[in-house]
């Protein structure tokens, strides 16, 4: 795997029109703050060697380079999920390309379920920790090259980053709440026990993604900031029915908030 992320990087090092040396991953109904991209230069996933394809509703599958407001940028639009048959590893592979290109700072986001009852749909949470709640560990089997074999987690969101969203937040009158993410392998959404169960464990939001890719982020040296986007809620006497149009729905609701939080702590980086 390691030669494949040596020649993807290679391939996609030809084509950069920029030297970016931040990156974000679009999730699930949050595409659309692609279009804040401007100069863009678009390269479908399924174009790059090596490159997974992206088979989920919603997820475009392109890499973006360009520029959100002054800062140069790389995009994903639409991610990879261990219940589309993918390994983490394979999950993870661009990340590592990331890596390659000389990226340091790794912005995520995603829509989440909400478990703490303080939560409603369209919030935005700042995700300050997470719970790795998948059969697996992307680091598992032969260490990649330098990064370490143990790695530490005690901050896998940068507390800098954090604080400077808290802040611009502030300024801009942006309600955000801040919590503790936890993924699960899916593709079913959680039972109400699967709810209650998780919040016990202290999970205040729960996905599918982002605990893989900001694990091999850290592995990889690099700086973290997530935040998720409440779309449906895991709270007792406010469940119901959910499907992945209605959380796309949501997510796109609430996206134009995020938009400007997003591209302002860019800019502030």
């Amino acid at each position: 795997m390691y030669t494949s992320i040596i020649e993807t990087a290679n391939w996609l090092r030809n084509k950069m029109p920029n030297q970016p040396q931040t990156a974000i991953i679009l999730g699930s109904g949050l595409g659309k703050l692609a279009e804040e991209i401007k100069n863009p230069y678009r390269i479908p996933y399924q174009e790059i060697p090596n490159f997974p394809i992206s088979t989920v509703e919603g997820h475009s599958g392109q890499l973006i380079f360009g520029q959100l407001g002054e800062t140069d940028i790389m995009a994903m639009e639409g991610r990879f999920h261990y219940y589309e048959g993918y390994s983490l590893k394979e999950v993870t592979f661009p990340i590592r390309v990331m890596n390659e290109l000389g990226i340091k700072t790794l912005f995520v986001s995603n829509a989440a379920g909400g478990m703490n009852p303080d939560f409603e749909i369209g919030d935005l949470m700042i995700i300050t920790d997470h719970i790795n709640a998948l059969p697996d560990n992307p680091l598992r089997g032969q260490n990649f090259p330098n990064g370490p074999r143990f790695l530490d987690m005690h901050e896998a969101y940068s507390h800098a980053l954090i604080e400077k969203a808290l802040k611009i937040a502030s300024e801009k009158h942006i309600s955000v709440k801040q919590g503790v993410y936890l993924a699960t392998q899916g593709p079913t959404y959680e039972t109400p026990a699967e709810y209650r169960m998780f919040r016990t464990w202290g999970a205040d939001a729960v996905g599918m993604s982002t605990v893989p890719e900001v694990i091999v982020a850290r592995h990889c040296g690099m700086q973290c900031f997530g935040i998720s986007i409440i779309t449906d809620l895991g709270i007792a006497g406010k469940i119901c029915a959910v499907s992945h149009e209605e959380v796309q729905r949501a997510a796109e609701a609430v996206q134009p908030i995020m938009a400007d939080l997003m591209r302002e702590m860019i800019n502030r980086a």
